[in-house]
């Protein structure tokens, strides 16, 4: 699936959101609640995050991904910063340094190659778990304006959402009874036609004219 987004975009924004959400853990305190991830506080943040960091690159590299340790385990590291500022840089020379034929493992729908996949995944990954960092920091969920994601990033993660993540498996919006949505974000002219059934189907809408029984 081709993304709106190229794979140098994906990685720039990989790096920015990485380096935010370390700026805000540090200004907020590894102890801070985080509003958003009620169960977490910025310190279980950033060990999900140094986690997903270098199992990524694992799939990158083709190192073995279950050595990487969990969450739970990096939770009690004290270089934990330090850990996760090393693993932003290995997952990001990971992708820079992967050839754009790289075999690896990809897991949502209408994915991108391999190399491209992971590109994206992070940024997305990354950039929502910085907004979760802002929350530790303002102690509340933060506005669209303070959390400060480009309208076009923000549509390429919908896509990714939508397309990737919502089409896999039985459909927990469908409870027997099929209809049909559109996505419509009012800052782009992206469209997504959204149909479920017990599996969820979504199709790109920018061009089509909303089904009847499409309610936007």
């Amino acid at each position: 699936m081709p993304t709106s987004l190229s794979f140098e975009r994906h990685v720039a924004i990989t790096e920015a959101a990485g380096a935010r959400l370390a700026a805000l853990v540090a200004e907020a305190g590894l102890g801070a609640a985080v509003p958003t991830c009620p169960a977490w506080d910025a310190r279980a943040l950033m060990a999900h995050q140094a986690m997903v960091h270098r199992w990524s690159t694992a799939q990158i590299t083709g190192a073995a991904p279950e050595a990487v340790p969990n969450q739970t385990t990096l939770r009690e590291r004290p270089d934990l910063t330090a850990y996760y500022d090393q693993g932003l840089a290995l997952l990001l020379a990971a992708l820079r340094a992967a050839p754009a034929d790289l075999t690896a493992m990809t897991f949502l729908n209408d994915a991108p190659p391999p190399r491209h996949f992971w590109a994206r995944r992070q940024a997305h990954e990354t950039t929502m778990h910085a907004v979760d960092a802002l929350a530790a920091v303002l102690g509340r969920t933060p506005t669209a304006a303070e959390a400060d994601i480009e309208p076009e990033v923000a549509v390429d993660g919908l896509d990714e959402l939508l397309r990737g993540f919502f089409t896999r498996g039985r459909s927990k919006l469908f409870d027997g009874a099929e209809y049909t949505f559109v996505v419509a974000p009012s800052d782009s002219p992206r469209r997504w036609v959204v149909r479920v059934a017990e599996r969820l189907t979504v199709d790109p809408g920018d061009d089509a004219t909303p089904p009847s029984d499409a309610a936007a």
